[in-house]
């Protein structure tokens, strides 16, 4: 790849992870719709893992609603999290590996729920935080896919 052409990839990334990180924030700490801006009373979390998985689960099998609920969610979670794992070691040369993508992910996504426990926002969720450190597994993965297409193509 030429050099003009990879500043510019380089700089267009960068400019996508900003805006990326500033959209999550927004998305799981402020967004109307999502109830983010009511500040509740006392604190939530959940610190079984699977319990709110299992919840949706079967919440999905009794009604349209609540396999909607599911699906935004489990998958919401997952697909969240897929930009990050993907442009952390695009950003980062020495987050490089799976294991220190997915440790980034899994720190970015404690973060968050903590700071929806601390300011009672939302609720901190062991679940979540599984699904989105898979989100970021994924998108790792998916990082690799392509940094694979694009040596082939190179060579």
């Amino acid at each position: 790849m030429k050099k003009v052409n990879y500043k510019r990839l380089i700089t267009v990334s960068r400019l996508l992870f900003l805006f990326y990180i500033f959209f999550v924030l927004y998305f799981l700490l402020f967004a109307e719709s999502f109830g983010r801006t009511e500040v509740r009373r006392e604190y939530s979390y959940n610190l079984t893992l699977f319990k709110e998985i299992k919840r949706y689960l079967e919440w999905a099998e009794t009604s349209d609603l609540g396999f909607k609920m599911m699906l935004l969610n489990i998958w919401g979670n997952i697909i969240c999290f897929l930009p990050f794992g993907f442009f952390v070691p695009v950003q980062f040369k020495k987050m490089r590996h799976g294991i220190s993508t997915a440790i980034a992910t899994f720190v970015f996504s404690l973060l968050v729920e903590s700071f929806q426990l601390v300011f009672k926002i939302g609720s901190f969720d062991v679940d979540d935080i599984m699904l989105n450190t898979l989100g970021g597994i994924l998108g790792y993965i998916m990082y690799m896919i392509l940094k694979k297409i694009i040596s082939k193509r190179s060579v």
